[in-house]
């Protein structure tokens, strides 16, 4: 695991136990919100990326989502392969409701983390 995988893991961990929590008292719409913001923090990590877009999957299967289960399937294997080149936009959510190569704006707080983590990293 690289460095930034290691340094932003409490980031990404500290989001999907969010999800998980949200999940337990049955709010789909906000679980699915913290696995966004696990995607845009995690996504220059190829593992965290697989990851986040293998939990949308698991949601999607659980909302009984047909276009969410076939676009995370895609993401999945993008995620897989074009992450460690760098093939990754920038602040994208993840989600099947957003292009996959779409580059989106990052929170500031999203934002610091990253920086400080990339500087972490180095």
């Amino acid at each position: 695991m690289s460095n930034f995988s290691h340094n932003i893991a409490p980031y990404v961990k500290r989001e999907i136990l969010r999800s998980y929590k949200v999940q337990k008292k049955g709010d789909p719409a906000m679980e699915f919100r913290f696995l966004e913001n696990a995607h845009v923090l995690g996504q220059e990590s190829t593992y965290w990326h697989v990851k986040t877009h293998y939990l949308m999957l698991r949601w999607a299967i659980r909302q009984g989502d047909i276009k969410e289960i076939s676009g995370q399937c895609i993401r999945i294997i993008g995620a897989a392969l074009l992450t460690a080149i760098d093939g990754v936009p920038i602040g994208n959510t993840g989600g099947s409701n957003v292009h996959s190569l779409k580059v989106m704006p990052i929170s500031a707080e999203h934002a610091e983390i990253i920086l400080k983590t990339k500087s972490l990293s180095r």
